[in-house]
C-alpha cells in the first residue's frame, strides 16, 4: 500500500475485487469437481451403491455450509481478508487429503475438512464487497461471479479430463496444491478493508447491533432463505443428476460428462456481470426473469435431442446462474453494513443446508429409477418437480423487498439503487 493508493481507493478496490473472484474460483472449482467422477470414485472405493459416492459431494457441502453463520459472525468483527486466506488454504489441504484417501471414511473426512474451508469465503467475501462497492453493488458482485462461473467450469472440466487418464486422485491432488497457490498470492496483493469507525465504543456498537430488532423481520427474512432453498435445491439437482442422467440415459463417457457439466457454467461467466449490472436498476423484475427462463429450461432439457443436450446445458446456466449475484445484491441493500456478515452467513446456511442435499438424492433417484435410469423419459417427472421448485422460490422476492423498506433502507430515485439508511443503526 502507497500514499497514492490508499486502502479505499479506486484501484485498491478493484484489485481486491479481482482477488476476491480468483478465491471465487477456486471455492467454487472445490464444490464442484467430484461431480463428473462418482462412478469412478464408487468403483475406485468399493462402495456399494452410486448413492454413496454423491454422498460425498452432499457431506462436503453441509460443512461449506453449515459454519456460515459463526463464519458471518468473524466477518463482521475481524479481518476479513486474513479469513478468505485461511478459509482456501483449509480447501486446498482437504482436497489434498482426498487425493490420498485410503478408504472412503478418510475421504468422507477430507470432504468435511475441504467443505469447512470452503464456508468461509462467501459470508467475508460478499460483505466486503457490498462494502468497497455501495453504488453498484449488483455490477461488482456480477463480476465476482465471473470467478464462480470459471470455476465451475474448470471444476469438473479438468477433474474428468484428468480422471480419464490417471485416475480420479490426481485432479484432488493437483487442484488442492493450486489452491495454495492462488492464497499465497491473494494474501501478498490484497489489502485490508477499512471499516467506519474505528474507535472502541464504534467497534462495540457494530457488535452489539441486532441481526434484526423485530420479529416481523426475522419472519421476512427466514422465509426468503427458505424459499431460496429450492433454487439452490434445484441448482445442485442440475449438476449431479445431470452427472449421472448423461452417463446412463446418454451414453456420454466421463471426458464428455466432465466437459457438459462444465458447460452449464461457462455461461455464468458472461451472465453474472450482465444481469448483475441490468439489476441496478431494477433488481426484482430481472431476478424473476432469469428463474423463470432457467425453470422453462430444466423442464425441456431431457426432452432435448443428445445433440442439444450441451448447448440446452448453457442456456440453463446462462440464466440460472445470474441469479446468485442479483439476490446477493437484493440482501446486502437490504440491510446495514454492521450486520452484513452475519446475514448473509444465516442466509447460506439456512439455502445451503437443505439446497445442497440434492446431491444425495440425485443418486437416490437414479437407483429408484432402476431399468428406466437408462432412458431419458424416465428422468422427465423428476425434472419436472426440479423446474417447479425454481418458480415456487419466486416467493423470496417479495419478502426481499418488504424486508429493505421495514428496515427503513430505501432505494433513492434516478436509477441508482444505492441503499440508504434512514433508521439509525450501528455501522
Amino acid at each position: 500500500m502507497t500514499a497514492s493508493s490508499p486502502p479505499d481507493s479506486a484501484p485498491h478496490r478493484v484489485r481486491t475485487l479481482c482477488l476476491c473472484t480468483l478465491l471465487h474460483a477456486f471455492t467454487h472449482l472445490y464444490n464442484v469437481a467430484f461431480i463428473p467422477l462418482y462412478l469412478l470414485i464408487r468403483q475406485d472405493l468399493g462402495l456399494a451403491s452410486v448413492a454413496q459416492a454423491t454422498l460425498l459431494e452432499t457431506v462436503m457441502m453441509i460443512a461449506y455450509f453449515g459454519p456460515s453463520y459463526p463464519m458471518g459472525v468473524l466477518a463482521d468483527r475481524v479481518s476479513r481478508k486474513q479469513l478468505l486466506g485461511w478459509g482456501l488454504v483449509i480447501n486446498a489441504v482437504g482436497f489434498i487429503g482426498l487425493g490420498l484417501a485410503p478408504n472412503y471414511a478418510t475421504a468422507l473426512a477430507c470432504a468435511i475438512v475441504a467443505g469447512l474451508g470452503g464456508s468461509f469465503y462467501h459470508p467475508a467475501a460478499t460483505a466486503l464487497i457490498a462494502r468497497s462497492f455501495p453504488a453498484n453493488t449488483g455490477r461488482a458482485l456480477g463480476l465476482a461471479g465471473v470467478g464462480a462461473g470459471a470455476g465451475f467450469f474448470v471444476g469438473p472440466l479438468y477433474a474428468g479430463w484428468r480422471a480419464s487418464t490417471a485416475g480420479w486422485r490426481a485432479p484432488m491432488l493437483e487442484l488442492g496444491l493450486a489452491g495454495l497457490a492462488a492464497v499465497a498470492l491473494f494474501l501478498w496483493l490484497a489489502e485490508e478493508q477499512p471499516v467506519a469507525g474505528r474507535s472502541g465504543e464504534a467497534v462495540k456498537a457494530r457488535r452489539q447491533t441486532p441481526i434484526f430488532p423485530t420479529p416481523a423481520l426475522w419472519g421476512l427474512f427466514l422465509l426468503a432463505a427458505a424459499l431460496l432453498s429450492l433454487r439452490d435445491f434445484s441448482g445442485s439437482s442440475m449438476s449431479s443428476l445431470g452427472s449421472l442422467f448423461l452417463q446412463h440415459a446418454r451414453g456420454f463417457d466421463l471426458r464428455t460428462t466432465g466437459l457438459a457439466v462444465s458447460l452449464l457454467f461457462i455461461a455464468a461467466m458472461i451472465s453474472n456481470p450482465l444481469f448483475g449490472h441490468l439489476s441496478d436498476r431494477g433488481r426484482t423484475g430481472w431476478i424473476a426473469f432469469v428463474l423463470v427462463v432457467a425453470a422453462g429450461c430444466i423442464v425441456v432439457f431431457p426432452r432435448l435431442p443428445g445433440a442439444w443436450t450441451m448447448p440446452g446445458l448453457m442456456v440453463y446456466g446462462f440464466f440460472f446462474m445470474a441469479s446468485y449475484p442479483m439476490v446477493e445484491a437484493a440482501l446486502m441493500q437490504a440491510v446495514p453494513d454492521a450486520v452484513r456478515g452475519r446475514v448473509y452467513g444465516l442466509f447460506i446456511t439456512v439455502g445451503g443446508l437443505l439446497g445442497n442435499l440434492a446431491h444425495w438424492q440425485a443418486g437416490v433417484w437414479v437407483k429408484r429409477l432402476g431399468p428406466a435410469a437408462d432412458r431419458p423419459d424416465g428422468y422427465f417427472g423428476i425434472y419436472a418437480l426440479i423446474g417447479g421448485l425454481v418458480l415456487l422460490s419466486l416467493g423470496a422476492l417479495p419478502c426481499l423487498s418488504a424486508l429493505r423498506r421495514r428496515e427503513g433502507l430505501v432505494e433513492p430515485q434516478g436509477g441508482n439503487p444505492v441503499a440508504v439508511a434512514v433508521r439509525a443503526r450501528a455501522d
